[in-house]
């Protein structure tokens, strides 16, 4: 059997967290396979948020591992879970207002490209330029290159924001409840956007809108009280007895 199909992308082995004496997440162990699109999900106070965060390299575990195709990367500071390949969005959009679209984007490329180099004109980086005009066509914001991005709507905003987190070609996407403050319309937009970036790349997120979750993604994750509850496809999360109970509010 091909070893790229059976080895997670990303692995979380007993994953623990505390803030002084609150336990936000005790011993949770899930892996999350090549080519999957994944939402965690739970009440408040589940620890989605922390577990997201220890996922992308904001903050390390107090105990437990993290594996990146098969490597312990547990520790590692988040500048350089970007260079191996994990990008993420954040909850509150995380943009430059007062340049432009296109230069948004193509600051977060010359990162890559050229970032050791800061003597040159930025506009003398021709790969940079070219890179954030194919990721502004990714996201459907072409058409506003030359807008401030302080004057976009918030979706739009979002939108750019996924463009940034592309820049450095990641394999796994994280995304921080992509949809918050977005309007239904906005939201639609956002939706086929992850549809689209989740048939090339693994993306993992993290949302609250319980039916984008459902018409969106192919497994899910359940915390609850910071501890792993239960994981599955949509129709099995939906029948879960005790996610119902837990979550949804049902006895």
């Amino acid at each position: 059997m091909n070893s790229a199909t059976t080895t997670p992308i990303l692995e979380a082995r007993n994953i623990s967290k505390s803030f002084g004496k609150f336990k936000a997440l005790q011993n949770i162990s899930t892996s999350f396979m090549p080519g999957t699109l994944t939402a965690i999900i739970g009440p408040n106070g589940a620890g989605k948020s922390t577990f997201f965060n220890i996922l992308s390299g904001a903050f390390p575990p107090s105990s437990g591992q993290i594996l990146f195709n098969g490597k312990d990367i547990t520790g590692l500071q988040q500048h350089e879970f970007a260079r191996i390949g994990i990008s993420k969005s954040f909850q509150i959009t995380n943009v430059f207002k007062q340049l432009t679209v296109h230069e948004n984007v193509r600051v977060a490329a010359q990162m890559e490209t050229a970032r050791y180099n800061f003597i040159r004109n930025a506009q003398s980086y021709a790969e940079p330029i070219d890179l954030a005009d194919q990721l502004l066509r990714r996201v459907n914001l072409e058409h506003l290159r030359n807008k401030k991005t302080g004057d976009l709507a918030h979706g739009q905003q979002r939108a750019l924001e996924i463009a940034m987190a592309l820049a450095c070609s990641p394999s796994l996407l994280l995304l921080d409840e992509p949809t918050a403050g977005m309007s239904p319309e906005e939201t639609l937009v956002m939706m086929d956007l992850i549809k689209t970036l989740a048939n090339e790349r693994t993306v993992i997120l993290v949302e609250h809108k319980m039916k984008l979750i459902m018409g969106l993604c192919k497994r899910i994750i359940v915390l609850h009280h910071g501890e792993f509850l239960a994981e599955g496809t949509p129709e099995e999360i939906q029948n879960n007895t005790e996610v119902r109970r837990v979550y949804l509010g049902q006895d």
